[in-house]
């Protein structure tokens, strides 16, 4: 456990002990039991306009913003105790804005490492391309636009043999 988190729990037990010394629960409500925890939580959600919310749902909340912060994904499962991938990813939920975060990110990328525009695409030739053509990039897979061209047939062969 982190020291700072039990930092804080030993405060929030000391708080407890000293105004509530018979009160024997972690979680109680001025030294007395609760209850029910889900009609607790629901009361909650309720007073600060959220209702409809489950306990649960801090646990996506919390992998979501440890992602977002970039905390690395395998770091993040630690932290939230998600064993397999596949459990974790139904927690790291992808939204509309990390969408358009992400087609700005690439727009931003694009605009740094080519000077392709909307004219220069609209006045491309729609020509084929052949080996002979002054478009072909023969030694460099990216042309001048920052475009990858046709492949001509290539093909890509493996081979498990050892030699």
């Amino acid at each position: 456990m982190p020291e700072e988190l039990w930092r804080v729990l030993r405060e929030e037990k000391d708080a407890r002990e000293w105004e509530h010394p018979d009160c024997p629960w972690v979680f109680h409500r001025e030294g007395k039991h609760i209850g029910s925890f889900r009609t607790a939580w629901k009361n909650a959600c309720e007073t600060v306009g959220l209702e409809g919310r489950l306990f649960h749902d801090l646990r996506r909340t919390g992998v979501r913003n440890l992602v977002r912060a970039g905390v690395p994904e395998r770091v993040a499962m630690e932290i939230s105790g998600h064993r397999t991938r596949s459990v974790f990813d139904r927690y790291n939920i992808v939204s509309e804005d990390d969408l358009k975060e992400a087609a700005k990110k690439q727009e931003k990328h694009l605009a740094c490492h080519t000077s392709v525009t909307l004219e220069d695409i609209s006045s491309l030739s729609l020509k084929k391309e052949t080996r002979e053509s002054p478009g072909f990039p023969s030694k460099n897979m990216v042309d001048r636009r920052g475009i990858e061209p046709r492949t001509y047939g290539l093909r890509v062969r493996c081979s498990t043999r050892l030699s």
